[in-house]
């Protein structure tokens, strides 16, 4: 696995639930929640379990946790529920890269961080999407191939306002 694997997982909720602002909210909070509270409930579990008993409890823990937030969704935002379809329980390949890709050691901090960002992406994107369809009358925004181009140019905006880094070959 690359380094980019984390990235991949949570794409099709990113591109496919963030029409408007307010399903980006809670497509992103559901991405906040999700993989907090997975992490939260198997850091006690790691020590005594290995193998696949890990594993085996952490797709039991997945699957509740996402069930959980399926039917919470339904009961307190049916109608914001059925705009986001499917793509809350998509969350749960992203927790289980996220499982695998983080180190033991500054766990909690890396997450926080990929977590942050990733919440911050999913708002940019809600944002731009709504602006776009709503005020400048693109509406090939409102959907997914939109989502992926705005994104595209989002990445190319970070790219061009983040300075550049020199590298030195052969030198750590």
């Amino acid at each position: 696995m690359n380094r980019f694997c984390l990235l991949a997982t949570g794409l099709a909720p990113l591109l496919g639930a963030t029409g408007t602002f307010s399903q980006a909210v809670a497509i992103g909070l559901c991405m906040l929640v999700l993989p907090l509270l997975h992490q939260g409930l198997l850091t006690p579990l790691r020590a005594t379990l290995s193998g696949t008993k890990y594993w085996l409890t952490s797709l039991l823990l997945l699957a509740a946790l996402s069930s959980c937030l399926q039917l919470a969704l339904r009961a307190w935002a049916l109608p914001l529920a059925l705009t986001l379809g499917y793509f809350p329980a998509l969350i749960c390949l992203h927790c289980l890269a996220i499982d695998t890709r983080l180190p033991r050691e500054r766990r909690w901090r890396q997450l926080l961080h990929h977590l942050t960002g990733l919440l911050l992406v999913c708002l940019l994107l809600g944002a731009g999407r709504q602006w776009l369809d709503q005020v400048a009358g693109m509406h090939q925004a409102n959907l997914p191939s939109g989502a992926l181009l705005l994104l595209g140019a989002l990445l190319a905006l970070y790219n061009w306002l983040r300075p550049t880094l020199t590298r030195r070959q052969g030198k750590r």
